[in-house]
């Protein structure tokens, strides 16, 4: 997850402070280790020595770094100037490019989702994509950074991506014009019947109290003032900052825990309840959908949980993407750094969401997407990348796979939606449902 400022200060002075501690333990573990760290040295002396080609120190020691982490799991990562950039940039919500979150997988670029309204999502390319060629030369094999850093560029220029689609018969050659990605973290509208729609895009800075914002909004434009229902989006948001996800869900939570986190250091074990960014909660008689998809992670996950535990919220939609895992920044000097996971988190009743993810309660969907079964077949989620963490729980194969049995609620066709001016059925199908509810006999599943 991505951290705020004052996190990553709190983590800077936390990290000098345990200098001392980590040095006694490596005094401890010295004697248990000093064999492997034998054969790496002695690695590192034949490389030098014996390689067809002049190898310099720098390419050998990042190369054993990020071998170290990669073998972790797929979220750890080394951080140098670069790298530490991007994450800033990432976390402001601005900079230029094209508006992808994407994962290495077994050596080929992937795409988790587009950001909504994007120059990536303009131009067409959706979740479960691989990225093959960029500018026609061919990008499989590379590291994820290179392959980011040269589809980061300025502002108005342009870059052509060819595109492996599973299910397509052919390569999709898209040529998309880098735009500077100021992501409206937040955005809202309303829907006839009184239904307010607040879309979450990303988990930057200010979420909780732009989604706080959204809901005043949304009751001056509802006429007379009244909320019949609330739909909350979390669709193909990737996720963010661990304190903008508890500031939302405490937005509609006066009680209990919102989510928990157990590491193994001391310190990484937290408990984050309600009631300590808000007092009291929004749009408390209101029905309230939370929408989830593929493309949900992390921080759309742990908001998704904590108001599913809490029926608060009816969560439909598709399986979230099962990222339980959270990520740490740990300072080494001033131009690099560790982003280590460092802990899982839990949802209020213990679920954890590592691989299994979040299970809607009402399983809808996305027949108007003309692609959804093709894509649906080859669909990313944390329990696909290599070296992603294992359940606790343990879960079989059967509990991570989709209900795929036929529902007559689902049968038509994309063209037939389209006809009936359908184009977002998920969303088309919760404004519905709330249209049919009550407030006094709000569907939710306890």
């Amino acid at each position: 997850m991505k951290l705020p400022v004052v996190a990553r200060s709190l983590a800077l002075v936390s990290a000098l402070a345990m200098i001392p501690i980590a040095t006694a333990g490596m005094a401890q573990v010295d004697s248990r280790v000093a064999p492997e760290f034998a054969k790496l040295f002695a690695t590192y002396q034949r490389i030098k020595a014996s390689y067809v080609d002049e190898v310099d120190d720098e390419k050998l020691i990042r190369g054993a770094i990020d071998g170290m982490l990669a073998s972790l799991d797929p979220h750890s990562a080394y951080l140098d100037g670069t790298d530490l950039q991007r994450l800033e940039t990432l976390i402001d919500g601005n900079y230029s490019g094209l508006g992808l979150s994407v994962v290495m997988e077994d050596g080929a670029v992937k795409v988790v989702s587009p950001f909504r309204g994007s120059p990536a999502e303009k131009a067409g390319i959706k979740a479960g994509d691989f990225i093959t060629h960029l500018n026609g030369k061919l990008i499989y094999g590379d590291d994820l950074d290179s392959a980011v850093a040269q589809m980061r560029g300025q502002a108005g220029t342009s870059i052509n991506l060819t595109i492996f689609r599973p299910g397509a018969d052919e390569p999709i050659e898209v040529n998309v014009t880098r735009g500077v990605i100021e992501l409206e973290p937040v955005t809202h509208s309303v829907a006839d019947g009184g239904i307010g729609i607040i879309t979450v895009n990303e988990f930057s800075r200010d979420v909780g109290a732009d989604v706080f914002a959204a809901w005043g909004e949304i009751k001056k434009e509802v006429p007379g003032g009244r909320v019949n229902g609330l739909i909350l989006d979390l669709r193909t948001n990737p996720g963010g900052s661990l304190d903008e996800a508890i500031a939302l869900s405490d937005l509609f939570l006066d009680d209990g825990r919102i989510v928990s986190q157990r590491g193994r250091a001391r310190g990484e074990s937290i408990t984050y309840n309600s009631e300590t960014v808000y007092r009291g909660q929004i749009a408390a008689d209101v029905p309230l959908i939370v929408l989830i998809d593929a493309g949900s992670a992390s921080a759309s996950e742990i908001v998704a949980g904590a108001l599913q535990d809490h029926h608060r919220a009816l969560i439909m939609g598709e399986r979230s993407f099962g990222k339980g895992s959270v990520q740490s920044l740990v300072p080494l000097g001033n131009d690099a750094a560790l982003k280590l996971t460092t802990a899982r988190y839990y949802t209020p009743s213990g679920h954890s969401v590592q691989e299994g993810g979040i299970k809607p309660d009402i399983r809808v969907p996305q027949i108007s997407d003309p692609d959804m079964e093709r894509r649906m077949k080859y669909q990313l989620r944390e329990s696909d990348l290599r070296g992603h963490l294992i359940n606790e729980a343990g879960l079989e194969d059967d509990d991570l796979e989709r209900d795929i049995k036929a529902d007559p609620r689902f049968s038509q066709t994309a063209e037939q939606l389209k006809e009936q001016g359908i184009e977002d059925f998920q969303l088309d199908y919760a404004i519905k449902t709330l249209r049919r509810t009550t407030a006094s006999s709000v569907a939710l599943i306890k």
